[in-house]
């Protein structure tokens, strides 16, 4: 017989359990069956009730005829105020085109995720991708100066070094 037809036949009293001679911080017999020869089963596909009000609640010793279903809680999530970390989003932009490509792009990411933060109210991740945005910028920056006067330095070497070239004689 399935839970459903013992549900029918059997009437639900709101009466409390009978106390037991056990101690209140005893587990029941696991072995006993709780009704009959046949164990009772709370799983698919005997159980009527949705799954989304299957949240049980330990009623004590010696009640085991029937679980209590709750519906399940609401959570609330607040969000503090928004955080005020800088972005460097114009920095990033500018070292993108102008230094290092892909230090660039990668700081223009940590850019954005620092504006989703601020946004947010999470004021950990802002500051963290914040300060990564910046370490990014100041790098491309840098390679961006040393690349320009490598290319300097290369190009007067070589003006230099044919300005000094010889004719053939």
């Amino acid at each position: 017989m399935s839970n459903y037809e013992r549900l029918k036949e059997e009437p639900i009293t709101q009466d409390p359990p009978p106390y037991s001679d056990k101690d209140s911080h005893e587990d029941p017999e696991p072995a006993k069956s709780l009704s009959g020869s046949e164990p009772r089963r709370m799983g698919w596909p005997s159980n009527p009730v949705p799954s989304q009000y299957q949240h049980y609640v330990a009623a004590g010793a010696g009640s085991h005829q029937f679980p209590i279903l709750q519906p399940p809680q609401a959570t609330v999530i607040i969000c503090g105020p928004p955080a005020k970390e800088p972005d460097y989003l114009a920095y990033s932009i500018c070292t993108m085109l102008c230094c290092c490509l892909p230090l660039g792009i990668a700081a223009l990411v940590y850019s954005i995720k620092t504006q989703e933060g601020n946004f947010n109210g999470d004021v950990i991740a802002a500051k963290r991708n914040s300060r990564m945005a910046r370490i990014l910028n100041h790098t491309a920056l840098g390679m961006g100066c040393f690349c320009f006067v490598m290319y300097i330095t290369i190009m007067a070497t070589l003006y230099w070094q044919l300005q000094n070239q010889h004719p053939l004689d």
